[in-house]
């Protein structure tokens, strides 16, 4: 699953998550969902039930669960904002608690000059907590408007494509890992 983690109008997130999704395709190993969290509309967590407990009274909420219980791994197309990640992002993560408890999780993050990378540090102790195995290659886009074209296409240099495969095959390796520990 890749999770589009900004709802901004005009956000470029879109353009790198869509540019995401096409090489994750194309890598064949996975069937892709695209999850845009402007789309999904999750409204600010009001379940009146702790998330662990699984007893959702709300049908977006139950949805919501069903479809990352279905994913065996997750790729977060994330900014950076005010050196952290988006509420948003931090809403649909707290929405549910056992749907995503050992999966991997990669990152495809950017802003300015520190491409992101510090919204992906911040979110760490979030996915600890939600026992999350965090991989270490990421996609880290710096100075991400350089990358959208007039027709808001991300258009992607060598490094971030090579670094996107190099996610994307992490990812692979860690839930055949994940397959041969149930064997």
């Amino acid at each position: 699953m890749i999770i589009i983690a900004s709802v901004r109008e005009g956000r470029v997130g879109l353009p790198v998550g869509r540019w995401f999704e096409g090489v994750a395709k194309d890598h064949g190993t996975f069937a892709v969902d695209l999850v845009d969290l402007a789309e999904l509309g999750l409204p600010f967590m009001t379940e009146p039930f702790h998330p662990s407990l699984q007893r959702y009274t709300q049908e977006a909420t139950k949805a919501w669960s069903r479809r990352v219980a279905a994913a065996d791994a997750f790729a977060f197309v994330m900014p950076e904002y005010n050196h952290a990640f988006s509420a948003p992002l931090k809403n649909a993560l707290d929405y549910l608690f056992k749907e995503w408890a050992g999966k991997p999780v990669g990152f495809v993050s950017y802003g300015g000059v520190s491409a992101g990378s510090r919204a992906v540090a911040a979110l760490q102790p979030v996915l600890y907590s939600l026992q999350m195995r965090a991989l270490q290659p990421a996609v880290h886009i710096p100075f991400v408007s350089e990358f959208v074209n007039t027709e808001r296409v991300f258009v992607p240099n060598d490094i971030l494509s090579e670094a996107a495969v190099g996610l994307l095959q992490a990812l692979a390796d860690a839930c055949l890992d994940e397959e041969r520990s149930h064997l």
